[in-house]
Formats: C-alpha cells, structure tokens, sequence
C-alpha cells in the first residue's frame, strides 16, 4: 500500500513539474509570436480584445485603437534599442554596458509617465462603468507580474 501511494505521488508531481514547462513554453511562444507581429497587427489584437471585455463603441473602437498603435510602436523602439544594446557588448565582450542609479531613474520615470499617460487617455475614450472594469483588469495584469517578480526574488 506504501509503495503504491509514492508511486500515484511520484506521478502526481512529475505530471506538475511536465505542466509548468508546458506553460514556460506556450508562454515564451507567443511572446516571440507578438515580437514579429507588426505594431498594426499588436494594437488591433489588443483594441479587440478590449473591444470584448468593455463592449466598445465603433467610435471608441477607433480611439483605443490609435492609443495601442501609439503603445506598439514605442515597445517597438524601446525593444529595438535593447537588441542593439545587447549586441554592441556582444560584439565587445571587454564592454559591460549597465545603467547608472540615474538612468534607471529616469527610465522608470518615463515608464510611469506613459502609464500615467494612457490611464488619462483610456478615461477621456471609456465610459464610467468600461474605465472602471478596464482599471480592474489592468490591476490584476501588474498584480500578476509583481507577484511573479517576487517569487523570482526580483523584487
């Protein structure tokens, strides 16, 4: 009877471990999938799925539209800027390029400003109920992700 119940909790936990790289995967795939996707294909995917959760107008379709386009293009650019960084201090191994406390700075403040950005700017296109249901689903996607980064150790 012992044997038995390792052998179902062996099975048990490699199935689990078999399920979280499965995940890792599909997660990594349509991570590549959405970098070789154009800004225009990005920003309809997102106004669509928008277009599902908050019952957009067409009016309101087109504007959240334009505001993902914009949000596309500069992850674009800023993805851009990353691959080149990265293979400049590929090409010189001697060069270790890191960002000072002041860069970091700086950059993080831009990132909140454009968030600060677009909330104002999904306020202005949403109504009271869509921004309210539209907030909600933001504050989980970065609960998500805070939450993974400190399983990480991120922190």
């Amino acid at each position: 009877m012992k044997k038995l119940i390792l052998i179902a909790i062996a099975f048990i936990s490699l199935n689990a471990v078999a399920q979280d790289k499965d995940k890792k995967q599909d997660r990594k795939a349509r991570a590549e999938q959405m970098k070789n996707m154009s800004a225009e294909d990005q920003a309809t995917i997102a106004t669509k799925k928008l277009t599902l959760a908050l019952d957009l107008t067409e009016k309101q379709q087109s504007q959240v539209k334009e505001l993902m386009l914009e949000q596309a293009i500069h992850r674009k650019e800023k993805m851009a800027e990353r691959a080149k960084m990265k293979s400049d201090t590929e090409n010189d191994t001697k060069l270790k390029v890191e960002k000072t406390d002041e860069q970091k700075i700086k950059a993080v403040n831009e990132r909140l400003d454009r968030q600060i950005e677009t909330k104002q700017k999904m306020k202005a296109i949403l109504t009271s109920e869509q921004y309210e249901k539209w907030e909600k689903t933001q504050g989980r996607r970065h609960g998500k992700a805070k939450s993974k980064r400190k399983m990480k150790g991120d922190h």
